[in-house]
């Protein structure tokens, strides 16, 4: 592996691969799939050199149940995968969520429905990050736009995931994982651990409502603390329960933790918006596009900018509607028919025009500028 202080030409999934590393984890379980392969190619090489664990599972179900139990036993655990296979991890994705187990799924999205183009890409996983899974509850999801960024969002989706005790999603469009650039490896950032029980086994309960806001520690697995773990609404010893205020309390732990540190979670990028009233929202190897739209837009006289929404969910509707009263209308380009369209139209009905893009190809910034161009005449 590289120095962290050496520029290098990485591509996206390799970076990925190598942010987890730097993250702390030392499991991963996978099954091969377009567009992500790299990822498990990379990690089955370098994992086994530092004492980490690589396994290839039977399949995307296996691979997340795998990724839940080593992250149980105490190690940052991590999963990659795209389309089908992002489909069928859902059920165990649900699971993990409920149980509060922390672990970090990517997802390198591709052409779909169902097998779709395993080798063009897309953004069409947005909605299915989000409500993939079936009930009532918050998702943390985390989008790139470059190689340098595939590697710096994957350490702070593991440190998102173990601060919070739920799974991330990091969702990198086929573009970005397959982009080759020359980046610097950071030198010095943030690296969360999990924090451990400060109480002995016999006073431990995996699931407390801690004053505060404060969220339990999660105990692993093998070092003395037992308890339970189910996929079912339970109380604080994780045992499953029917009791109204546990089961109201399960549910709110596992919502709250996420909607009260919204300002924690969320993160955005502003391009030009100061005095813009015009605003592309872009996400993912799009946003580069629209930010050269932008560029031509200024050129133009039209005074344009951009927000890009780096945590995709929970997703930042609070800064759209803080700019929404100066904004003449906001411009939404994406790899899908508007799945990002529709939520900005609830901060913004009326004032929201998309420009989509499915044949497997990137939204080109002569597309975002015309359409910039149609809205400010």
């Amino acid at each position: 592996m590289n120095k962290r202080n050496e520029e290098v030409l990485l591509q996206g999934n390799e970076a990925c691969a190598m942010g987890a590393l730097a993250a702390g984890m030392r499991f991963f379980a996978g099954y091969p799939i377009t567009p992500s392969t790299e990822i498990a190619e990379f990690l089955s090489a370098e994992l086994p050199k530092i004492n980490g664990n690589f396994i290839q599972m039977e399949d995307e179900i296996s691979s997340m149940g795998a990724i839940i139990g080593a992250s149980l036993a105490g190690t940052k655990s991590m999963t990659a995968t795209s389309g089908p296979g992002f489909s069928l991890m859902q059920e165990n994705i649900g699971f993990a969520s409920m149980a509060e187990v922390p672990c970090v799924v990517v997802n390198v999205m591709r052409g779909g429905p169902s097998t779709g183009m395993p080798t063009r890409p897309s953004q069409g996983d947005v909605m299915q990050s989000r409500w993939g899974t079936h009930g009532d509850h918050p998702v943390i999801a985390l989008c790139p736009k470059s190689v340098l960024e595939c590697y710096t969002l994957t350490v702070r989706a593991f440190n998102l995931a173990e601060k919070y005790r739920t799974p991330v999603i990091l969702l990198i469009d086929g573009i970005v994982g397959h982009m080759w650039e020359n980046i610097e490896i950071p030198q010095a950032f943030e690296v969360t651990d999990r924090a451990k029980p400060t109480v002995p086994p016999e006073w431990y309960h995996p699931y407390e409502n801690l004053p505060g806001g404060e969220i339990t520690p999660l105990a692993p697995f093998g070092q003395g603390y037992r308890y339970h773990v189910t996929g079912m609404v339970h109380d604080r010893s994780g045992f499953p329960t029917l009791v109204h205020d546990e089961v109201e309390q399960c549910l709110k732990s596992i919502t709250n933790k996420i909607k009260n540190n919204l300002h924690d979670i969320i993160d955005i990028e502003e391009y030009l918006l100061k005095d813009a009233d015009v605003c592309v929202v872009a996400y993912g190897s799009v946003a580069r596009s629209a930010r050269e739209a932008v560029n031509m837009a200024r050129e133009e006289g039209i005074k344009a900018g951009m927000l890009r929404p780096i945590t995709l969910w929970p997703f930042p509707r609070f800064h759209l509607e803080d700019i929404a009263h100066r904004m003449k209308t906001f411009v939404v380009p994406e790899m899908n028919f508007g799945q990002v369209y529709g939520e900005v139209l609830k901060s913004s009905p009326k004032k929201a025009v998309r420009v989509t893009r499915v044949d497997g190809e990137l939204v080109t910034p002569d597309q975002i500028f015309s359409k910039i161009q149609e809205v400010s005449s």
